[in-house]
């Protein structure tokens, strides 16, 4: 029987290799081998087995074919549990690596993989047959001794396994210090990668050190090179009558700079008269590129970090104290340097007419958005009085602003006003509160005027045909808008689409709009911005979807982002009339990638500030275990909840938490319903929940579910869109 198996196989194996066979469903492929009716089970079984051993596979339409071994190039994901994923670059979905196909690769590695057999109904599966290039170089992590020998126990569950150290290369290191090390052999499957101590960062309870870790771990450099530092510090102190020469004086215009009181860098000023009903606004960004040269040790220093990072207890700048803080800071009462857009603007907020000029400046006066603030929305009398002079200019500036404003509303620009959280620390770093950052007509005003000079420059440069640096925002993946909707019905709230299912931006406003002022607001301005994708930068200028413009750029921070100090470098060359074909050529060689880059570089800062946030946030939390909260369900998984708090701590409420119940998860509507109590738990839902485990090292928070005064656990989504 077996031997008449076998002889099946090779006839069907026999007829797909013919170069005249095409892909055939089962009961095609029966007629034309004339299976005879009582054979069609054992042929069915023939098939079957072809599947399994990976020798045939069904296309998407259900038809039998010869499996062809189809390989990709991608990065390596890896998880906690051991298996992990492959994101192949142009690719929507990642493919799975099951645990025993990982072969030795390691989070971030290039690799190469071999597409396995698909199943239906199943995730497309790979397995790793080369590894191209290695991700990670050293890891953070815990030194574990012993008496011979010693091992790091990385930080990151994703590395997956302990780094062997021997004992001559632990280079000072104690059991129990937090730690730096190289990774000089990978190992493999079976064995442990090898690698040497190259930094101790401290005990791990000491103040900073859980910061430094993280900041250690995304290979975010905090020092500056000896070259570099010597270069700031030949830096002039104060503007030269040479760096005047040929630039617009702007020193006569009443300027302010509007910062955070605790700002040091201040890289934009701003200034307004209004004549005969007409607005002229005028930005004032510092000239970073005067001081920092193309291909200096200083510009390869700011490249490489291509933004500043701003973190809980810490900035690590992009460029150094000297320069940040000094002469390309536009102090009040100083001469400085400055690249000015000059914008004349009609009543209703229109730019009719506009200059971009090389400029010195000196700003008049330091304000703080908190006493812009008082002066405009408090009428607070006495700092009215200490800036009686100014008031007008403000009162205009909060008019002007409010245009503004307005009109990007019309367009269908997204207005992202929400609640960021401020964690505050103690002098020992402990976070001791956790409140949302505020904003006011101040803030307000200055991310308009800001905006404005963003498009204009962009504009400006675009239609000149010069290579540029643009900020690229892409149209949503209409997935994701899918599932926005879903998340928003269980508020009342609808995202209406346009023809073929198209989102537009002015859409997404509507819902912001309408959620302004709730309790949900914070919570669902932050969905709407995870269900959109990441701006980046870009050569190409392809619009920016959340602002609804077709030009925007970034012109307004040279001080802590690289492409504004690009964009300087090239809007001085053109203003010189230095832009000649061979310095475009030179821009247009270099440009695509410091994109790239700085992109990337602009995504790892998030990330690390994200991550050192849920680590306060857990920390913050750890002191407050047993605590009852009012919470909305941020997220519905197989495996629990995950609310969030006014506060914007979030954690999870696992399914064991819950109630003595067996829940069913609704994949499609993102529910998790009770079999016994037939309780359903929706997105956008709030809940009443205790703190019950907190831990920062792995920044997570759990809380359990509390039962309601009404006996509920929770209460209708319906009911709360009412209240």
């Amino acid at each position: 029987m077996a031997g008449l198996f076998g002889e099946r196989k090779k006839k069907v194996l026999a007829l797909l290799e013919d170069p005249r066979y095409v892909p055939m469903k089962e009961k095609e492929l029966a007629v034309l081998m004339q299976v005879k009716p009582e054979d069609r089970e054992a042929f069915k079984e023939v098939l079957r087995e072809l599947l399994e051993e990976g020798s045939v596979v069904l296309t998407r339409r259900g038809r039998y074919t010869l499996a062809q071994e189809r390989t990709e190039e991608g990065t390596f994901l890896a998880t906690s549990r051991g298996f992990g994923f492959v994101s192949v670059e142009g690719q929507t979905g990642d493919f799975l690596i099951p645990e025993d196909c990982v072969h030795g690769a390691l989070h971030q590695d290039r690799v190469r993989i071999r597409i396995l057999p698909e199943k239906r109904g199943e995730r497309t599966r790979a397995e790793v047959i080369q590894i191209l290039e290695r991700g990670i170089t050293f890891a953070v992590g815990t030194y574990q001794e012993s008496p011979n020998y010693g091992f790091v126990l990385p930080d990151s569950e994703k590395l997956g396994k302990d780094i062997f150290i021997p004992k001559e290369k632990r280079n000072g290191a104690f059991d129990g210090m937090k730690v730096v090390a190289r990774i000089t052999d990978y190992g493999d499957g079976r064995k442990n990668p090898e690698g040497e101590i190259t930094e101790i960062l401290g005990a791990p309870d000491a103040p900073g050190v859980d910061i430094l870790s993280i900041v250690r771990s995304f290979g975010i450099t905090d020092s500056f090179g000896a070259r570099a530092l010597a270069q700031a510090e030949r830096c002039p102190r104060e503007v030269s009558e040479a760096d005047r020469q040929g630039r617009r004086d702007l020193r006569g215009v009443r300027t302010v700079t509007i910062d955070g009181e605790d700002a040091k860098d201040l890289d934009d000023a701003v200034s307004l008269t209004v004549q005969n009903g007409r607005y002229h606004l005028g930005v004032h960004i510092a000239d970073v590129s005067n001081y920092v040269q193309e291909n200096s040790a200083l510009d390869r220093e700011a490249k490489e970090r291509g933004t500043s990072v701003y973190l809980a207890d810490r900035v690590i700048p992009m460029l150094p104290f000297e320069l940040s803080n000094g002469i390309c800071s536009l102090n009040a009462g100083q001469d400085r340097l400055a690249l000015s857009c000059l914008m004349e603007l009609d009543e209703t907020g229109i730019v009719t007419d506009y200059e971009i000029v090389e400029s010195v400046i000196r700003v008049d006066r330091r304000m703080s958005y908190t006493q812009v603030k008082r002066i405009l929305e408090d009428k607070e009398e006495s700092l009215r009085e200490e800036y009686r002079d100014f008031v007008p200019m403000f009162e205009d500036m909060a008019r002007l602003s409010a245009l503004l404003r307005k009109r990007r509303q019309e367009r269908g620009a997204v207005d992202f006003d929400f609640p960021e959280c401020r964690i505050f620390l103690d002098p020992d770093g402990r976070p001791k509160e956790i409140r949302p950052y505020e904003h006011n007509v101040a803030t307000r005003l200055i991310e308009d005027f800001m905006l404005a000079a963003n498009e204009t420059v962009a504009q400006h440069f675009y239609w000149l045909e010069v290579p540029f640096v643009y900020r690229v925002h892409e149209k949503p993946d209409p997935e994701r808008m899918e599932k926005l909707d879903i998340f928003l019905k269980n508020f009342g709230y609808h995202l209406k689409k346009g023809r073929e299912g198209e989102i537009y931006p002015g859409q997404l406003q509507k819902i912001l709009g309408k959620v302004q002022g709730t309790a949900e607001e914070g919570l669902i301005s932050r969905l709407v911005l995870r269900s959109m994708k990441r701006a980046v930068y870009s050569t190409e200028c392809a619009g920016h979807f959340g602002l609804a413009t077709p030009y925007y750029c970034h012109f307004t921070s040279p001080i802590r982002r690289y492409p504004d100090l690009q964009i300087h470098r090239i809007i001085r060359e053109f203003l010189r009339g230095r832009m000649k074909e061979d310095r475009a050529d030179h821009y247009r060689e270099i440009l695509p990638q410091t994109a790239r880059h700085c992109s990337q570089m602009q995504r790892r800062a998030d990330e690390a500030e994200r991550e050192t946030d849920r680590l306060k946030k857990a920390e913050y939390m750890q002191d407050r275990l047993g605590q009852h909260y009012e919470a909305v369900i941020s997220g519905v998984t197989a495996w629990g909840l995950y609310v969030e708090l006014p506060n914007t701590v979030e954690g999870l409420v696992p399914v064991g938490r819950m109630e003595e119940d067996f829940f069913l998860y609704d994949e499609k509507n993102y529910a998790l319903t009770g079999e016994r109590t037939n309780r359903t738990y929706r997105l956008g839902q709030r809940v009443s929940v205790r703190a019950v485990y907190a831990d920062p090292s792995s920044r997570s928070v759990e809380f359990a579910l509390e039962q309601r005064e009404d006996g509920h656990g929770e209460r209708s989504a319906e009911t709360d869109c009412e209240q």
